[in-house]
């Protein structure tokens, strides 16, 4: 009889805690969230030196068929996760990653569960979540301290210039471009006028970057996790970079990730974020680069759903979100159309 998910997962863990006894597993969930790899959480409990032990962790697994492709990689987000823990920002623990998929189908890692909810900011009920934790005070002012603990780090000093160091002025946006572009390439089956408009605005008109920091690429509700109004951990460690801290700053005042709420991220006033974001940081926003990498975000955005129908299309994920996809190319290239005045 083929072993099930969950005693292959035992079975690891045995090999990597020699000392557990009577090694078991409860509260095994494979979440829904995701695009890019396959997540289970759970507990394990284990006796050891006569003492019951119990510990949460999450296992990231790597299908090989995400929507950002050759793109992702999980090793650099395992070694990116082991660079942070010694820091202030707020990351999970990770303990052990997997490069031979013969264990599981695919390449893994395993980090702690962290306690939490990563509330989806799109859903009536996120949206009411984070309305009310706004009106408490507490949320909007930790969604802006963890954002300022990764644009304060020393990232040489804490080793993680091994993601790629861009070059003085404009190399990091244009690194940017690049690498979106390479993914619409892969993706792409029919021309997209706008967006062949929009690639050659975003080349011509890169912003300088003043100052390099380590920056997420994705910083929002949804990717947080929350417990008791405060930020237990970010998450989702996919598209971090050095490059400039404006990058997560226009993520925040975008459009894009609010859907009609008054507040930024469904969960912050705009006031209070840039008067705190800029006291905390010593930096002062540049709204004209802001504005660039919101539209190189729509940008990103298409290739990120271009990638995805794809996929799904080609017959590689069956995964029913990503044909859902389709939908939103043409609603994302007519918001950047009209942010360029079309």
């Amino acid at each position: 009889m083929p072993q099930s998910t969950q005693d292959k997962i035992i079975a690891y863990l045995q090999s990597k805690l020699p000392q557990a006894k009577e090694l078991s597993l409860s509260q095994f969930v494979q979440t829904a969230v995701g695009w890019s790899h396959e997540i289970y959480v759970f507990y394990a409990h284990w006796k050891e030196n006569g003492q019951d032990v119990t510990r949460g962790f999450c296992l990231r697994k790597d299908p090989g068929v995400g929507l950002l492709r050759s793109l992702s990689d999980l090793e650099e987000q395992y070694r990116v996760l082991q660079a942070l823990e010694p820091t202030s920002a707020p990351t999970p623990k990770v303990y052990w990653l997997e490069e031979d998929p013969a264990l599981l189908g695919g390449p893994f890692f395993i980090m702690e569960k962290v306690e939490g909810e990563a509330t989806n900011p799109w859903s009536k009920v996120g949206k009411q979540f984070y309305a009310e934790a706004a009106k408490r005070g507490k949320l909007p002012r930790s969604f802006i301290e963890a954002l300022a603990s990764l644009h304060n780090l020393d990232w040489r000093a804490a080793g993680l210039d091994f993601i790629g160091v861009p070059g003085p002025g404009t190399d990091f946006a244009l690194r940017e471009v690049a690498k979106w572009e390479s993914l619409i390439q892969q993706s792409l089956r029919k021309p997209e006028p706008v967006l062949t408009e929009l690639l050659m605005w975003l080349k011509a008109n890169a912003p300088k970057t003043q100052r390099l920091a380590f920056v997420h690429g994705a910083y929002r509700t949804g990717n947080l996790m929350i417990k008791d109004d405060l930020i237990s951990a970010i998450i989702d460690w996919e598209l971090q970079v050095i490059g400039d801290p404006m990058y997560d700053v226009a993520y925040v005042l975008s459009d894009l990730n609010r859907e009609g709420s008054p507040l930024l991220s469904c969960v912050v006033e705009r006031e209070f974020f840039i008067n705190t974001y800029q006291q905390l940081t010593g930096l002062t926003i540049d709204f004209d680069a802001c504005r660039y990498y919101e539209i190189l975000y729509m940008m990103r955005s298409t290739a990120f759903w271009l990638s995805a129908s794809g996929l799904f299309a080609e017959g590689k994920n069956k995964d029913l979100r990503l044909a859902r996809t389709t939908y939103s190319v043409p609603v994302v290239l007519d918001m950047a159309a009209k942010a360029l005045g079309f």
